[in-house]
C-alpha cells in the first residue's frame, strides 16, 4: 500500500473514530426512548436544518448523481435535482412548523407512525402498524444502499474484500447511532453536511484543473449527443441521444414529493426546539442542497473530460460510474502531503453522506420496532431502562438486515435509493399533507391512502412500468396520486372525525 493511501486511510480512521466519540458523548444524554429517538425536541435551527438534509442527502449525492450524469449527461439527472430542490423547499414552507405543533399537541407523538395513529384517533392501531411495518420495509434496503456505498468505497480505495469492508462501515454507524441515538445522529449529520460540502467543493475544483480547464470540460460535453440538453438524454453504450419526452419529465419531477412522506426528515421538524427558527432552517436548508446538488451534477460531467484525458477508465455501466469521486480523490492524493489530506477528508466525505442517512434511518427502523409495534401495537409494558435496551438492541438487528442485502456489490446505489424513496413518498406523504391541511380527512381515509399508495409503489415497479413505452414511469408519481384519490373518497364515503378531533385540528 503505498505512502498516499495511507495517508487517506488514516484520515478516514480518524474521521470515523471522531463520530463514534460523538456517540459515546451523547450516549449520557438520553434518559428515556423520547430523548433517544427525538432528543426531547431540543435541536437548533442550524442542526435542523443540516442534519435534515445530510440525513436525505444519501449516498447518491456522492455517488448516485455524479454516477448517472457521468453516463447519461444533463436531462436525467436535471430533472431529478430540480425536482428534488423544489420538493426540499416546499417540506419546509408547508409540513415543517405544522407537523412540529400538531405532533407535540397529539399526545406529545415521537414517531410518525404514532403521529397518524393520535391524529386519527386510531383504537385499533391499525394505522400505527401497517406505517412502522413500511418503514422497516423501505428503509432497510435504503440503510442496505448505504452500507453498499461504504464498501464499494474502501474496497475501491484499498483493494480490500468488498465484504469485510462493508461490514466494518456498518458497525461504525450502528456504534455511535446505539449509543447517542437522535442527538448524536442530529450532530454528526452535521458534521458531516460539512465534510459533504468540503469534498464536494475540493473535488470539483481539482476535476477541472485535471481536465484541461472549463472549456475543454464544456467542449467535451457538447462532443456528445445531446449530453448538455434537459430534453435529450445520451446512451454511453451507443453514442446517440434519445428524446427525453413530456411525461419522463413529469415522473422524474415528482422524486420532489418523496419529501413529504421520508419519516427521517421529518422527524427533524418534530424534533426542533422551536417553530419559530424553522423559518431560518428552512432558508439554511434550501440553499445548501441546491448547491450541493448543482455541484454534484457538475462531478459527473466534469469526469466524463477526466476520462477522455486518460487519467481515469471510461465507464458504460452505473454501478461503475458511481466511482468517479472515488478515482478523482485518489488522482489527487498523488500531489503530495496536503493533498492526501484534501483526498482523505474528501473520501471521508462519501462516508459522511452515507453514514448520515444510515443513522436516521436505522433510527426510524428502530423507532417503529420497538416502538410502535413492540410497545404500542402488542402492548408489552417495559421499564425505561429496558425500552432504551431494546430500542438498541433493535438498531443493531435491522443493521444485520441492511448488511445481508448488501452482500452484491455489483448492486446500483441509484435504483436502490430510488424505489425506496418511492415507497415513502407514495405510502407517507399524501397522508402527511392530508393529516396537516384537511380537516375531513378520517382514520379509514388514512389508511386506504397508506396502504394503496405502498402497494401501488410495488405493482407499478414490477408489474406495470417494464411494459415499456407510456407506461415508463417513475413509480412514485402514479402512487402518490392513487393515495391522493383513496384518501379523498374514502373519507368522504365514510362517516367524519369526532368533534374532538376537528377541534384538536382546528387548533393548529
Amino acid at each position: 500500500m503505498s505512502g498516499n493511501v495511507i495517508g487517506i486511510l488514516l484520515v478516514m480512521i480518524v474521521y470515523m473514530f471522531f463520530m463514534v466519540l460523538v456517540g459515546i458523548l451523547y450516549s449520557r444524554r438520553n434518559k428515556d426512548v423520547n430523548d433517544f429517538y427525538l432528543g426531547g425536541r431540543k435541536l437548533g435551527p442550524l442542526v435542523t436544518a443540516m442534519s435534515a438534509e445530510a440525513s436525505d442527502m444519501s449516498s447518491y449525492l456522492l455517488m448516485g448523481l455524479p454516477g448517472l450524469a457521468y453516463l447519461s449527461g444533463v436531462a436525467d439527472v436535471g430533472w431529478t435535482v430540480i425536482g428534488l430542490a423544489v420538493g426540499t423547499y416546499l417540506n419546509w414552507l408547508l409540513v415543517s412548523k405544522r407537523l412540529r405543533r400538531y405532533s407535540a399537541k397529539a399526545n406529545n407523538s415521537i414517531t410518525i407512525p404514532e403521529f397518524f395513529s393520535n391524529r386519527f384517533r386510531d383504537k385499533s392501531k391499525s394505522l400505527l402498524a401497517i406505517s412502522a411495518l413500511l418503514i422497516v420495509v423501505f428503509f432497510v434496503p435504503y440503510t442496505a444502499s448505504g452500507f453498499a456505498a461504504c464498501g464499494k468505497l474502501f474496497s475501491s480505495l484499498f483493494g480490500v474484500p468488498y465484504l469485510p469492508a462493508m461490514i466494518i462501515s456498518a458497525i461504525i454507524i450502528v456504534a455511535y447511532t446505539a449509543l447517542g441515538g437522535f442527538l448524536a445522529a442530529s450532530t454528526t449529520d452535521l458534521i458531516q453536511s460539512i465534510v459533504m460540502t468540503f469534498a464536494l467543493v475540493a473535488i470539483v475544483i481539482f476535476g477541472i484543473h485535471v481536465a484541461g480547464g472549463w472549456d475543454n470540460v464544456v467542449s467535451n460535453a457538447h462532443s456528445l449527443d445531446g449530453y448538455l440538453s434537459f430534453f435529450e438524454t445520451h446512451d454511453p453504450v451507443s453514442g446517440e441521444s434519445s428524446p427525453y419526452k413530456p411525461i419522463t419529465i413529469l415522473s422524474t419531477v415528482a422524486w420532489g414529493l418523496g419529501y413529504f412522506g421520508m419519516p427521517h426528515i421529518l422527524l427533524r421538524f418534530m424534533g426542533t426546539e422551536s417553530e419559530d427558527k424553522l423559518k431560518i432552517s428552512r432558508r439554511i436548508a434550501t440553499v445548501w442542497v441546491v448547491i450541493s446538488m448543482a455541484i454534484s451534477v457538475l462531478i459527473g460531467i466534469v469526469g466524463y473530460s477526466v476520462s477522455k484525458e486518460g487519467l481515469i477508465e471510461t465507464f458504460t455501466e452505473s454501478g461503475q460510474s458511481e466511482t468517479i469521486i472515488i478515482k478523482l480523490a485518489m488522482i489527487l492524493s498523488e500531489n503530495g502531503a496536503l493533498c492526501v489530506l484534501v483526498a482523505g477528508l474528501t473520501l471521508a466525505g462519501i462516508l459522511a453522506c452515507t453514514m448520515s442517512t444510515s443513522d436516521s434511518q436505522l433510527l426510524a427502523a428502530a423507532s417503529s420496532v420497538s416502538q410502535n409495534l413492540i410497545s404500542d401495537f402488542f402492548g408489552f409494558k417495559i421499564s425505561p431502562k429496558k425500552a432504551m435496551l431494546t430500542a438498541r438492541l433493535t438498531v443493531l438487528v435491522i443493521a444485520i438486515i441492511g448488511v445481508l442485502l448488501a452482500l452484491n456489490p455489483d448492486s446500483s446505489v441509484f435504483k436502490i435509493v430510488s424505489f425506496a424513496w418511492a415507497g415513502f413518498g407514495a405510502s407517507f406523504g399524501p397522508l402527511m399533507l392530508f393529516s396537516l391541511f384537511w380537516k375531513r380527512c378520517n382514520r379509514n381515509g388514512a389508511l386506504a391512502g397508506l396502504i394503496s399508495g405502498g402497494a401501488m409503489v410495488f405493482i407499478w415497479k414490477f408489474a406495470i412500468r417494464p411494459l415499456g413505452g407510456s407506461w415508463d414511469i417513475y413509480e412514485l408519481l402514479p402512487a402518490f396520486i392513487v393515495s391522493c384519490v383513496l384518501i379523498i373518497v374514502v373519507s368522504l364515503a365514510t362517516a367524519p372525525p369526532s368533534k374532538e378531533i376537528v377541534e384538536e385540528f382546528e387548533s393548529i
